[in-house]
């Protein structure tokens, strides 16, 4: 079997470190790593797959080596000045940040909703937002059955989608200390504010979900309102997800088709208190899907409460999980 390269730019931080766990556990047909980071970080020893690695400091000649897939999760403004560097050597990008995700020319890629889309890429290939991702394994086999007319998503999520300084204000306000990270303490409060407000009133996080949500799907008829919140949690995001089709269901085959849909977990037991839980979902890579209830006040509608850990199937994950798709279309070639 082929043998490819892959760069890992941006290793050192919270979603680096998760590329390099779940590498680790789902095993690619990989000559050569690269472990790549700013000139801070540079230098810097990591353990990775037995093998103590140096830190390359990220630079434009980072990829005038032999690099089939490059992961990038370094920022925006990283990947809006690297990523078309590296793909112009022919190395193909999967990049975690929100540069490139809306760009009409890249695919914006969940593996077990739409594989097909990696196959039009022109050398970047973008991770949509974590928030969505989840979402978006929940919702593609219900769209496919049922066709959604409208959704209603309500967010509450962890304080490491924020990076390792939201991690660090509620470990800190925990103790009583001041946020550094967010406008308003974390610990013991619920703050409706990921990122930027924009001029329509809601905030940029909520737009990607509804702009993320019809390029995935492929659908831009889809009526979608997004309101995120960030909770008192470290790890995994969950997520209240309110879906009105235009085909009525029966309760129990809407159960079977999520139950056979790929990535998806099941915990649908409310009488023995059974239903994903961050706690649970954090440190795995399946999307969890539970209290899964018709929603009474309209006529196809259902309501769902999805939960997964946003660093892993939310980021790390995902984007490993393209790679492994890629380099499988790579070998039927």
């Amino acid at each position: 079997m082929k043998k490819y390269n892959i760069a890992v730019v941006g290793a050192t931080g919270m979603v680096g470190r998760t590329f390099l766990k779940v590498l680790e556990e789902i095993k690619l047909p990989v000559e050569n790593y690269y472990l790549m980071a700013s000139a801070k970080s540079a230098g810097k020893k990591i353990e990775f797959m037995g093998k103590e690695y140096v830190v390359e400091e990220l630079c434009e000649n980072s990829f005038d080596k032999d690099i089939d897939i490059a992961l990038f999760s370094a920022g925006g403004s990283t990947s809006e000045k690297f990523a078309p560097i590296a793909a112009s050597k022919g190395v193909v990008v999967i990049d975690n940040s929100s540069a490139w995700r809306m760009d009409p020319e890249v695919p914006l890629v969940v593996p077990e909703v739409n594989p097909d889309d990696i196959k039009w890429n022109k050398g970047i290939i973008a991770n949509p937002n974590c928030s969505t991702i989840q979402a978006m394994v929940a919702l593609k086999p219900l769209h496919d059955k049922y066709k959604i007319k409208r959704v209603v998503y309500s967010t509450y999520q962890a304080v490491s989608g924020a990076g390792l300084a939201g991690y660090q204000d509620l470990e800190n306000g925990l103790k009583g200390e001041a946020p550094k990270k967010f406008p308003h303490p974390i610990a013991g409060n619920c703050l409706p504010h990921i990122d930027s407000f924009l001029p329509n009133g809601y905030t940029k996080e909520e737009m990607k979900m509804v702009n993320e949500t019809r390029k995935i799907l492929g659908d831009d008829s889809i009526r979608i309102t997004a309101t995120t919140v960030r909770v008192p949690v470290f790890d995994s995001h969950s997520e209240s997800i309110n879906v009105e089709f235009y085909n009525d269901f029966d309760l129990d085959e809407l159960k079977g088709v999520l139950a056979s849909a790929p990535g998806i977990i099941i915990k649908d037991d409310p009488e023995n208190n059974v239903y994903p839980l961050a706690l649970d979902a954090a440190g795995t890579n399946e999307t969890y899907v539970g209290r899964i209830r018709r929603d009474e006040s309209v006529d196809s509608g259902v309501n769902l409460w999805v939960v997964a850990d946003n660093i892993r199937k939310g980021a790390a994950t995902n984007a490993v999980q393209i790679a492994q798709k890629l380099i499988e279309i790579w070998n039927e070639q």
